[in-house]
């Protein structure tokens, strides 16, 4: 019996070790993403100090759109929407630090604080005085913050199921409570894991393509990013934004899908109470990005906002 019992254990043993190989994901060379990841509208920036990739595109002297990704997003989910805003706008979007192409903020500042400062730096290094900022997600409340804290540099704002109300797991002042195992993700990050938790941004989660998922999956894997995932996460804390969203004077456009399952639609009601100027475009069968999952039916209204 305890030869059988050290047999299986060593058997035991031995499939946590192949499972293990066989799940290890190490980081992707920097210069085979940016062979695939890259165009002649790409550069890198140095700004406040850190590298981050930007990509501007249209008219250099026409008003500027600066669009502000998501959390684990990258500059490429405005793909669809910034081949058609350039035709009649200087369109600029860049990765954050850590995601996408960016590197890893060299002062290890993943705050709010932080992020206004960089998107006021670019601003600043491109000689935008002014510009229309659209943010999803976390963008969308790096996008709000900016307004409130720079009126004069905000045209217009759109907001794309916008963050920065409290939910469950995530209280105000409090940093959230990130689960140990996340520290696992440095080393082990499954494509149909990352699929899954993907899908749940989609209204129909049929319309997530395999393209998609191998971007997001491919630039979660450059070099640095998980960590700067995790740091990101663990240095979010929440304020309550009303008496800030009451100080952005620019004219707001509120797009929300409400299949959203990150964010739930019933802050939509939350921003239109705080917000002077706005109004709201809902999408009964898309979810939290829907840029990416019906990027013409989406862009139609921001369009037309856009032009006024």
């Amino acid at each position: 019996m305890k030869a059988v019992l050290l047999t299986l254990g060593s058997l035991a043993c031995a499939a946590i070790i192949a499972a293990g190989i066989w799940a290890w994901t190490p980081d992707r060379p920097r210069d085979l993403l940016e062979r695939k990841y890259w165009d002649s509208a790409t550069r890198y920036m140095e700004i406040g100090g850190t590298s981050l990739r930007v990509r501007i595109t249209g008219p250099q002297h026409a008003p500027a759109v600066l669009l502000l990704h998501g959390f684990g997003s990258s500059l490429e989910t405005w793909e669809s929407w910034a081949q058609t805003l350039s035709d009649a706008y200087q369109v600029v979007r860049f990765d954050l630090p850590g995601c996408g192409m960016s590197e890893a903020d060299r002062t290890g500042s993943y705050g709010d604080a932080r992020s206004l400062e960089l998107v006021k730096g670019l601003m600043d290094r491109l000689r935008i005085e002014k510009a229309a900022l659209v943010g999803n997600s976390m963008g969308g409340r790096i996008a709000w913050r900016f307004a409130a804290a720079f009126p004069e540099r905000t045209r217009k704002l759109v907001l794309i199921s916008p963050d920065g109300f409290a939910s469950p797991g995530f209280q105000y002042g409090k940093a959230p409570q990130i689960p140990a195992i996340l520290n696992v993700m440095k080393y082990f990050l499954p494509r149909a894991l990352l699929r899954t938790n993907l899908a749940a941004a989609y209204g129909d989660p049929s319309r997530l393509s395999d393209a998609v998922v191998d971007r997001y999956y491919e630039l979660l894997l450059a070099p640095g990013n998980r960590e700067a995932m995790i740091k990101r996460m663990q240095q979010s804390v929440l304020e309550d934004p009303i008496p800030k969203l009451r100080q952005i004077t620019a004219p707001t456009l509120l797009l929300w899908g409400k299949k959203d399952q990150l964010i739930p639609f019933s802050n939509a009601a939350d921003y239109l109470g705080a917000l002077g100027n706005s109004r709201l475009i809902s999408f009964a069968d898309l979810g939290h990005v829907p840029h990416e999952e019906s990027p013409a039916e989406s862009l139609a209204a921001v369009a037309q906002f856009l032009s006024i």
